[in-house]
Formats: C-alpha cells, structure tokens, sequence
C-alpha cells in the first residue's frame, strides 16, 4: 500500500503477543477510573525507603510535586535491590566496544560493586547532595557508573554529549556550577581513536572563577593525555583505593536527580531539571509496558547515547529499574561496516530493538538483502523514538526487520517530559504506520487550535487541520524547572496556553479517523506556505516514498511571495543516481504535488550525496536551514562529519 493513506492500514498484534504481553486494554480502565491511584499503583513498583502517603500536589502549578512525602534511593532501586532480590547473576550490561572484539559483560553485581566504589570516591573528593557532576563520556560502562554513583549520593548530573565542543561544554559547566568533570582520555569514531580530555582542559581554562575542583579521567583510548597536577585524577587509580561496600542514603522523591541542557546555539542552553521518584516511576513503567520487558528472558537494546533524554531514560533509569539486560554499544552503525548492528543484534540475540527512523532509513538505503545476511530471528519488538517516524520507513522496519511479526512501537516524548507520554502498548494497540496512536494509560494530551479548543479525530483522511499538541494534565516524570531560571520554564513551556494551565509541546499534530494522534514534528518544522500549514515530515514522507529516494530533510525557508518556502535535501539509491538530476527533481515535486497537494511541491529540491547528522543519527535540519537562507552555517560540533557541508554546497 503507498503512503497516501496511511490511516487505512492497522497492524493488530498477533495473538501470541497479546496473549502474554504486560499490559493490556485494562490499563487504560484502570487509568481511567482513578488517575492518581494508577500512578501510585506504579510507584509501588519501586521501593521507597519512606512510603509516599500524598501522590500529587498540583497547587504550586506549574511546579508540581509527585509522591512529595515519600523517599527513596534511584541507584539502589537501579542495582542493590536485584543483587538483594537474588539476580546478581543477571547481566545487565552487555557492552559492545567500536573496535570489534572490544567487549565485556557486567553483571548486576558487579555493576553495584563499580557503583558503590564510585559513589565513595566522589564523597572522599567533596561530592554530596544537591552538587552538580558535569558527565563528558563516550558510551562505555563508566558513563552508566558515574550517572548511578551520583545518583547514590544524591548529587545532580549533567551529561553532556561528548560530542559537543569545548564551548559548549564550558557553558553547561558555568551554568550548572559543577564541582567535578568526569571524562575519559578519548573516545573511538570510525574505527579511530580521538581525544576527549582536552577538550574539558579547553573548556575549564576558559573560566574565570572555575568551580570545578576536581576532573576524573577513565583511561579508554590510551591516547597520552595531559594531567593537571592537583585536580585531575585517573578513574582506576582511585576506584583501587576505595571500598565497594556503600550505604545509600534516601532522598525526598522531589531532591533533583539530574540536569539535561537543550541545544545552546541559539542563546543560553536551558537546563531542563528531573527529580527523583516521578520520574523512576513512570521511566520504569514506560519501559516495562511500552517494550513488554520480560527481565528474565530478554535483551533489550536501545541505540542512543546517554548525552540525550533517550540514553538517561531508556538506557540507564528504566531498563535498570526493572532487572533488564540490556547492549550497551559504543560506536556508530557504520563501523568497521554496514554489518555492525546486524552482526550485534545476532550476537547477543537481541530481542526488543529501539532505535530513531534516521537510522531505519539508512538501513532501507543500505537495502533489504544486507539485512538478511544475518539472524535477526531472535527480534520481537521494534521501537522507534526521536522525530516522526514516515509511514514507508515504518513498514520496512517491520517487514524487513521484524519479518513482518514483531510490533513496532513508535513512541512520542521529549527531554523536558521524561518518559515516553503517547505510544502503542504493542500487546494491545492496532498500529498505523506513522502514528504515535494514542496516549498511554496516565497520560492526558489534546490536540488543540489557536485559541485552545480542542480538535476532533478527522472524518476521513486529511479531513481536518493540523493543531498544536498539549498536555492538560501533569504527569509523574514532568520537568521541574529550568535550573536557575524559573521565570523561563513558565515563559518557555507554560505560556502559550496559560488562561487552561497546558503544557505547550512545541509539536504540531493532528487526530486520524480513529482518533489516533498524527505527530508532525516542531511547530518551527510546520512550515507556512501562503497561509498553508505544511509539515516538513510529510513532505519527507511525500519523497521517500518515490522509489529513487533514499533518504530526504525538508526545511522552511523565507520567501518574498509566500512567507515562507520548501526546501527539500534528498540522497538518491544507487538505482537513481544515473538519471540526470533535472528529470529527477522534476519528478519529485510531482510526486509531493501527488501526494499532499500542488502547494507543498518545494520551491528547491537538493540532490546530495550525504545529509548533515548528529552522532546519534539525527538530522541536524537547524543546519538545512541556515544553508536554504544562505546564513553562515550556526554550531556544527555535534556533527558526525561536519565536512559534508561541502559536499552539500557543491550539489547546490
């Protein structure tokens, strides 16, 4: 079926899977009868030094306080309580270095020795309670250490991608106060060893009155790296000096767990703060229900690094929290070759997969018949997070991937809500390809106009506009704030909708024929065309689906005529790329003008051999549209190869 109608297809789950998934239709009742009860019930399935008697407090809105009298410890409900439950045996960590044959397996009880270890090293150097620890580390098992050891102590971290330049890093710092940095000597891309610690050398040299007292240092690489004498220390030598046995101290659910900045290249970075009890719980009951964790028989692999909201949740807090063994891989899916996740998935027969439509669409461009050079047989759920996910995309994920069996779940959520807030639950939903589908049990969303009133599922497809995606209630794993600037949480997230008391999602979405929720990515990405609200991803949808496309980024750009213009970035299959580039794009904008209508046929369509990506697989379209106005191109350090810009402005 092609992508025009996209809402017509459903995928039922098998009756196997329905028959022995954790959640089922009854979840949305019990919900349903007695919110507040339903998320006590899931916090109980953490442990709680001191039980909560109180499970919300909404009077200080937009700051709310969940399970607020209650207290608990995250790193021991992550670790000590499975050793005490009898499953120290279990792996937890299958860690997958880039190099091959780099690998090593840690199980939870070896996991809460490093954790504990770490927790009374930062005590021996200063760090407690309510201190910042700046995180600037490659995807090795010190990183999850570090995150839990603080965690322990009750100390707030900020993982910062170790991708991200000096600057960029020296601004979180400075923002955060951060007493400690902890990094590794450097890091493996592409097959090659690159430092890392330097650059938090050039970070902290550019501080005036620096707070950081001391710079741990895991030796990864082996790269000789500079040392300052007084303040930085190697992560071994200290870890042999300190005992692993550590008592850990209960904190009140609302002490503050950790600090994510947002992106700093448009202005000061934005520390989003998460505090302790909501958000464990509703990480953990996400991951349980959403994948359908079976602790004691699967492999969970989630492909994200841990300098974003995705790596915190659904590879640290909520797999841990529930037992879960899950791979932690290091590198990129193209290193030594195309082969790599392949060859990872077989390894250590991977059961539940949950990765970002990037890195699904360079598999379709990498094509079906590499894939099936391998076992993927062990495969039973597929997840999908990061933007939205196009209908083509979707489908090959499943049929080729999953074998034409396995859910897929394709999951909405953001930094600032914690945890995954509208998604399948794969034993109980009927999937369309490119649909979120509908909230989770818990979770109340609307999808709302200008003026707040709520829109209505469509009659028939594309029978209704596109509205602004809200949240009209409080959820457990809710931002607390921007740290150190309350008056910028309410303005930023509160604002737009402050006469209902909504939390404004910054997405643009719309109701299908069933009520399902359609999410069309940032409003800044619904682009204005004479009066014309278009979704970029649409458009990208629109284009993937030509049979010469391999992939494709869409942008707004000003224009004089319309307010504002489409632009398209598209790389060609191999198949295509003989046809001259003329034909070829006029084919294209037929095929948008097809497919959505005449208005949407962008004004420049691209042909390029490579788009500009995150590490993480993420297009950077920030960048697409500096290069579409013809501004000077904004921060590029996060960038897998920045030099592709080149490449992009000789095929314009």
């Amino acid at each position: 079926m092609s992508d025009e109608q996209p809402e017509l297809e459903s995928y039922p789950p098998s009756p196997e899977f329905a028959a022995n998934a954790n959640a089922t239709a009854a979840l949305y009742d019990e919900a349903e009868a007695d919110r507040l009860a339903f998320w006590a019930a899931q916090a109980n399935r953490l442990h709680w030094a001191t039980p909560f008697t109180e499970v919300l407090d909404w009077s200080g809105a937009p700051f709310a306080k969940w399970f607020g009298d209650g207290k608990l410890n995250v790193a021991y409900n992550c670790v000590d309580r499975h050793v005490e439950a009898g499953n120290g045996d279990r792996v937890a960590l299958h860690w997958e270095g880039e190099p091959v044959g780099d690998a090593r397996s840690i199980t939870y009880a070896e996991l809460k020795d490093e954790v504990c270890r770490a927790a009374n090293a930062l005590t021996d150097l200063g760090v407690g309670k309510g201190d910042r620890v700046a995180i600037y580390m490659p995807m090795i098992p010190e990183a999850v250490v570090a995150m839990l050891a603080c965690a322990r102590v009750g100390a707030l971290h900020s993982v910062v991608f170790a991708g991200y330049s000096a600057a960029a890093l020296r601004a979180r710092i400075e923002d955060a106060e951060a007493k400690m940095v902890i990094t590794s000597d450097g890091q493996y891309r592409r097959g090659a060893a690159a430092p890392l610690k330097p650059g938090v050398d050039e970070a902290l040299s550019g501080m005036g009155d620096c707070p950081v007292r001391n710079v741990l240092v895991v030796r990864r690489t082996g790269i000789d790296t500079p040392m300052t004498e007084g303040r930085d220390l190697w992560w071994d030598e200290v870890m042999n000096t300190v005992s692993n046995e550590h008592t850990p101290e209960a904190f009140e659910s609302e002490h503050p767990l950790f600090l994510l900045y947002t992106s700093g290249t448009t202005g000061k970075p934005k520390g989003v703060v998460h505090t302790s009890g909501g958000y464990l719980t509703q990480s953990a009951y996400t991951h349980f229900n959403v994948f359908d964790l079976k602790p004691e028989t699967d492999v969970y692999w989630c492909t994200a690094d841990i300098g974003w909201v995705t790596g915190h949740t659904y590879i640290v807090y909520g797999p841990l929290a529930n037992g879960a063994t899950q791979v932690l891989y290091e590198g990129t899916p193209a290193s030594p070759d195309e082969h790599r996740h392949f060859q990872v998935i077989d390894k250590y027969k991977v059961t539940i997969y949950y990765t970002a439509p990037t890195v699904i669409r360079t598999f379709m461009r990498w094509g079906r018949e590499l894939v099936r050079e391998h076992d993927l047989s062990s495969l039973r759920l597929l997840g999908s997070v990061g933007e939205p996910i196009n209908p083509e995309a979707w489908r090959w994920y499943r049929h080729v991937m999953g074998k034409d069996q396995t859910p897929v779940v394709d999951t909405w959520w953001q930094t600032e809500t914690g945890a995954i807030m509208i998604s399948p639950l794969p034993g109980v939903t009927d999937c369309k390809p490119g649909s979120a589908m509908r909230p989770l049990p818990g979770i109340s969303a609307k999808i709302v106009d200008d003026d707040g009133n709520e829109l209505q599922p469509a009659p028939e497809f594309g029978g209704e506009a596109t509205g602004y995606l809200v949240l009209d209630k409080p959820w457990p794993s809710m931002l607390r704030g921007v740290w150190g600037d309350p008056e910028r949480f309410k303005e930023t997230y509160w604002s737009r909708f402050a006469e209902q008391g909504w939390y404004f999602a910054g997405d643009g979405a719309r109701y299908g024929s069933d009520g399902e929720v359609w999410v069309l990515g940032r409003i800044d990405d619904v682009m204005n065309v004479s009066g014309h609200r278009i979704s970029t991803a649409e458009v990208e949808s629109a284009l993937v689906g030509h049979a010469g496309v391999a992939e494709a980024a869409v942008v707004g750009a000003t224009d004089a005529h319309t307010g504002q213009a489409i632009c398209a970035f598209v790389i060609l299959k191999e198949h295509a790329a003989a046809q001259s580039t003329e034909d070829m794009v006029h084919e294209l904008r037929a095929e948008v003008a097809r497919e959505i209508s005449p208005i949407a046929k962008p004004r420049e369509i691209h042909v390029v051999p490579e788009l500009p990506k995150t590490r993480s697989g993420k297009i950077m379209r920030r960048l697409l549209r500096d290069v579409a106005e013809g501004r000077e191109l904004g921060d590029t350090s996060t960038l897998l190869d920045p030099k592709v810009f080149e490449a992009i402005r000789a095929a314009k």
